[in-house]
């Protein structure tokens, strides 16, 4: 379990309680979470994605109910389920359409089937999503009404919340903001998505990667060559940690990157005015306890300052995101308790 979330004892916990399952690519974390958000239980799993989505499901399934006995509860001590699976996938529908990190699983109805496994009702959520709301619900976002959450690592997820509205869009794929295009000319670099001039392929842990090894080519000096010829590998980490020791082309290109998200940004407050962004995912160069992490922040914020109506980037929050890895399982719990509460809502009207 991370270092984030701190279980508590059943007799602590306000009910109703909710599971959250974080599906990833390579693991399945579970965790059994109060009214409150607070976790009682966590269970992770490897995903081994390429036994099959059947195998896996049928293997979530017991971690829902291993993580609810080791709280010393009952199945029926739970409300419900919340889920979230990366894309793509349809919602409504309950399945998968073609998850790039899940091969093979194109199709599979993975709602109704972990109902079907673990004997309680699942809500279906896309992941970036669940994350979002969990920060929403008791992360950084809490104190906002609306908020977009952007998840920095391999590309780039984002989540939007508005209320208690998550927004899904008409076919299951809203909020692919890191597939907003920042950079409209021919030579622009190309996402991993296969189009040009998307944040994602700018501002991603894989795009500062391409920008680094561009910048490296030419006759710049940097103490990354040092670490490279070494035989270590290029990544946003050594690149961070050459940046806090003074190495200037690492710092340009951690501020680059910072000015790219900001573009990226207000191209995101002028569609939705929310009260806050925030920032999470494996690539935060230190995050609000780093000073390269704080100058990061800045720089986005001074790019804002730049290009965005001058109210809104007045009233802005941004920041880092406080759930780290648990956001994703609190995320898909806490749509659970909104599904649950929105039925029984429905039922008493």
């Amino acid at each position: 379990m991370s270092h984030h979330q701190q279980r508590i004892p059943p007799d602590q916990a306000q009910r109703p309680f909710f599971v959250g399952v974080d599906l990833g690519g390579t693991n399945v974390k579970v965790g059994l979470v109060d009214d409150l958000g607070r976790t009682l239980a966590y269970r992770s799993i490897p995903t081994e994605a390429d036994k099959g989505p059947d195998d896996a499901t049928r293997r979530m399934a017991q971690a829902v109910r291993d993580a609810i006995a080791q709280a010393g509860l009952q199945v029926h001590d739970v409300a419900r389920v919340g889920l979230g699976s990366p894309g793509t996938m349809d919602i409504p529908g309950g399945y998968l359409i073609q998850p790039v990190n899940l091969k093979g699983w194109d199709g599979y109805p993975i709602r109704d089937k972990l109902a079907e496994y673990c004997g309680l009702p699942v809500s279906f959520e896309n992941d970036a999503n669940a994350a979002a709301y969990g920060e929403y619900w008791v992360g950084s976002g809490r104190a906002f009404h609306s908020m977009v959450l952007l998840t920095l690592g391999t590309g780039i997820g984002c989540g939007i919340i508005i209320g208690d509205l998550v927004l899904r869009g008409e076919n299951s794929h809203g909020a692919e903001c890191g597939h907003i295009i920042i950079d409209c000319r021919e030579d622009a670099l190309v996402c991993g998505c296969g189009q040009p001039g998307h944040l994602e392929a700018y501002a991603s842990a894989t795009g500062v990667i391409k920008r680094a090894e561009a910048a490296l080519k030419g006759s710049r000096t940097s103490s990354l060559r040092k670490r490279l010829s070494a035989g270590e590998e290029l990544t946003p980490l050594l690149i961070a940690q050459e940046a806090e020791k003074g190495d200037s082309l690492s710092l340009e290109i951690v501020l680059e990157t910072a000015r790219y998200l900001g573009i990226g940004i207000v191209s995101l407050m002028h569609t939705i005015d929310p009260n806050g962004v925030l920032l999470g995912g494996a690539m935060t160069f230190g995050g609000r306890e780093s000073p390269l992490g704080q100058q990061f922040l800045a720089r986005i914020k001074q790019e804002i300052d730049r290009r965005a109506f001058a109210l809104l980037a007045e009233r802005i929050t941004l920041d880092f995101a406080a759930l780290g890895g648990d956001a994703g399982y609190i995320g898909a719990a806490g749509i659970a308790r909104l599904e649950h509460q929105q039925l029984h809502s429905k039922k008493g009207a």
